[in-house]
């Protein structure tokens, strides 16, 4: 079984062979056995149940949290010829109903849910019905209250062993510790249970943390060297921007990328970055999952993270191809205040989240006891501006109802758009034989929406361009073209996030539904935190082997290559001084230049140097700022 396991993934995936555990991963649940892989990121999780899934009848069940990265798999799987689809928020009844009878019928490979996906009855009923030759639950750590990224719906997995008691079941995450691997096996109910732990220690990624006043300067600096595929991690998309335009002032290819982008935007920029034509990507945190890209050569954290599982997670998009790579913070004495702020004082208390739910209902005008259907497109600026909400604590807000289901949220793949037709029919019967092609379009829009010459409608574009068959941005022009000639009144979509809300309206009762649970997950997010910023702030220990101790895995010997081992071998202080004296005989030189002349990793001998030969009047400072030798 082993030998066609190869066979199909050289096939499908074109490697001549596993890589770590992936081997024996395979084989345990060929032999029926459930299994916890704990794999770093870039180690290939997805291979562990895609391949036993081919060599078998039947389909997989794969749970993920992540809209993106499960359209991203199914995109993937596609092009390999391999039937997948994804069952995830947005989807009508008819379009459910669809995608399970593919399933039933259409000898489908995959089906990716969201774990929201698996508290409906009817779903379970059809799933109950399927011939299931695996169980995956990606991103496991979700199912642990001390998990970084608790989600309350992942307990709902558990089900999916009721519904198939022999069918064998895999757990995946990179970021779990020995906590929430206790978690995951005793929530998931896991069975003659084989765990597989792949060595998180990435040899390969060298971590270094600076300290300094001028961040930008050592941006631009690390980014000075020849072109290398880069990512920079920021935690807002202001920031995002700023750094980007901050970059291009300075001649650096660049670009950035967040989930306020319009698709086409994201793709457009994903593709140049992939290919190489922009090396450097700056992009808010949750760029980069589920992206096979190979030859990063460096990750720069611009701001601190707020756990250890997110930083890990993060630059471990760099050197996946094993050639050798940088992870670099960078950070600012108030930084490590700025960080307590934006993760710990700024989580809602409960009469803040109280607030925003009442608001949030009143801003899609759900009555109380309703649950609406459908999704509802979010402007999340204009819902803050209007009640005088702050953004972050907002934000926060919302990420707390959709952990605890009470809300859906995501970001819009389309923004919703309205639409109101204006003219009479007289009107637009005339228009329409004076403009043919606006004609069609008008004819489509009135026979798709009943009452759009009587009250505004909310539109599909997408439906429209595949029914008058045209590009969206010809559809877009159209109808902008008719709202100009006052035929109709459009109102394109500036969602930037999606809302479905999950339960009943009932205020202060849903919010006290999981009030209890805040701080549980105040007590992890400030844990978590503590954790990061002694990591940031110790210089003393081997950041490798700190890093790996926090997951669990013994780390004694140093890595040799992080900045606290290459601080251990710095130039001898004797040597650095004739360097550095030699080097002024020749020009006069700024502090900064004699840094990137001596190495980034002598900073501060070269600095304490530098005082002591002005103290000695051996050298001194001209009007440029420029150390030179005293006559």
């Amino acid at each position: 079984m082993l030998t066609k396991a190869k066979d199909i993934l050289t096939h499908f995936w074109g490697h001549s062979g596993f890589r770590g555990s992936q081997e024996p991963i395979v084989e345990a649940l060929l032999e029926g056995n459930d299994v916890l892989a704990l794999l770093p990121t870039g180690g290939g999780k997805s291979v562990c149940y895609q391949v036993p899934t081919l060599l078998q009848e039947g389909l997989c069940i794969v749970v993920s949290p992540l809209i993106a990265l499960m359209q991203d798999q199914v995109d993937e799987l596609k092009r390999k010829g391999i039937k997948a689809v994804a069952l995830m928020g947005g989807l009508n009844a008819e379009e459910v109903t669809q995608i399970l009878d593919n399933c039933l019928y259409g000898n489908y490979k995959f089906l990716y849910v969201s774990p929201e996906r698996l508290g409906n009855p009817v779903i379970l009923e059809r799933i109950k019905s399927f011939k299931v030759n695996l169980i995956a639950i990606d991103e496991a750590h979700c199912i642990s209250q001390w998990g970084n990224d608790f989600r309350p719906s992942y307990l709902e997995c558990s089900i999916l062993r009721t519904l198939h008691p022999e069918t064998p079941l895999i757990a995946l995450t990179a970021t779990a510790t020995p906590k929430v691997t206790a978690d995951i096996i005793k929530n998931l109910e896991l069975q003659t249970t084989k765990v597989f732990k792949d060595s998180f220690a990435r040899t390969n990624i060298a971590l270094r943390i600076k300290r300094t006043e001028d961040k930008r300067y050592h941006l631009k600096t690390l980014l000075a060297k020849p072109s290398t595929s880069s990512i920079i991690y920021v935690r807002s998309r202001r920031l995002a921007q700023q750094l980007q335009g901050y970059l291009s002032a300075q001649g650096i290819t660049s670009s950035f990328f967040h989930g306020g982008l319009k698709r086409h935007e994201k793709t457009s920029r994903l593709k140049d970055w992939m290919k190489n034509k922009v090396p450097v990507m700056v992009a808010t945190n949750a760029f980069g999952m589920g992206v096979d890209k190979a030859d990063v050569g460096m990750v720069i954290h611009y701001q601190i993270p707020d756990s250890l599982e997110s930083y890990f997670q993060e630059v471990g998009r760099a050197g996946r191809n094993g050639a050798p790579a940088e992870a670099h913070l960078l950070f600012q004495p108030e930084d490590i205040d700025k960080a307590k702020s934006q993760f710990l004082e700024s989580m809602p208390d409960v009469a803040f989240l109280n607030q925003v739910y009442r608001k949030l209902s009143s801003f899609f005008q759900v009555a109380f006891g309703e649950l609406p259907e459908g999704e509802f497109g979010l402007s999340f600026e204009t819902f803050c501006n209007q009640y005088d909400f702050p953004f972050g604590k907002t934000y926060q807000a919302l990420k707390i109802f959709d952990q605890y289901d009470i809300i859906n949220l995501s970001e819009m793949r389309r923004p919703v758009s309205y639409i109101q037709v204006l003219a009479t029919k007289e009107t637009l019967f005339s228009y329409a034989e004076r403009y043919p092609a606006l004609g069609k379009t008008l004819q489509t829009l009135l026979r798709t929406y009943g009452g759009l010459m009587d009250y505004e409608t909310k539109i599909n574009i997408g439906l429209l361009t595949k029914k008058i068959h045209l590009p969206e941005g010809v559809l877009l022009e159209q109808l902008h073209t008719m709202h100009k000639d006052a035929i109709v009144d459009f109102k394109p979509g500036n969602s930037d996030l999606a809302i479905r809300f999950l339960v009943p309206r009932e205020d202060e009762t849903t919010v006290g539904s999981f009030s209890k649970k805040l701080e549980t997950l105040r007590e992890t997010k400030t844990t978590n935190l503590k954790h990061m910023l002694q990591f940031v702030q110790q210089n003393t220990k081997c950041r490798n082997s700190v890093l790996l101790h926090y997951f669990g895995e013994a780390a004694d010997t140093p890595c040799g290559i992080c900045d606290v081992c290459r601080s251990r071998i710095q130039t001898p202080t004797e040597e650095l001084t004739q360097n550095i004296l030699e080097r002024l005989e020749g020009k006069n030189m700024t502090s900064r230049a004699l840094v990137i002349a001596l190495g980034n990793e002598n900073q501060q001998k070269v600095l304490d140097i530098l005082a002591e030969l002005l103290e000695d009047e051996r050298i001194s400072l001209n009007y440029k700022n420029e150390y030179c030798i005293e006559d």
